[in-house]
């Protein structure tokens, strides 16, 4: 069992970094240089709401230490974000986001694409 727990711990060392981070890089050079602003719109809003689990982390650390699940918790979110067969990202953002947006700041939020 011990190896088993070495091995999920080395795969999401390994996991986490390249699917947070490596292959949405890489993922939103092509969507800049693409004519669709449909990619656009879905890593714009990955990296919203990454930097936004990210402000959350640094400030809830302490929390987040007793909870031992969280990392598994973010990465299977990070992956629902990530694959562009769920558009997740997209999806929370224009779900939540825009609406928080436009309720708040009294403006219209108009998405050209």
């Amino acid at each position: 069992m011990r190896r088993l727990w070495n091995l999920l711990t080395h795969v999401h060392s390994v996991a986490g970094p390249v699917l947070m981070l490596l292959y949405p890089l890489y993922a939103s050079v092509l969507a800049i240089e693409s004519p669709s602003k449909v990619d656009d719109k879905q890593w714009l809003s990955y990296w919203i709401l990454y930097s936004f689990i990210t402000l959350a982390e640094m400030l809830l650390q302490s929390v987040l230490e007793w909870i031992p699940i969280w990392y598994t918790v973010k990465f299977i979110f990070t992956i629902w974000l990530v694959l562009p067969q769920f558009r997740g990202a997209a999806y929370i953002y224009d779900r939540f986001v825009r609406q928080h947006i436009k309720q708040n700041t009294g403006r219209k939020v108009h998405f050209h694409y």
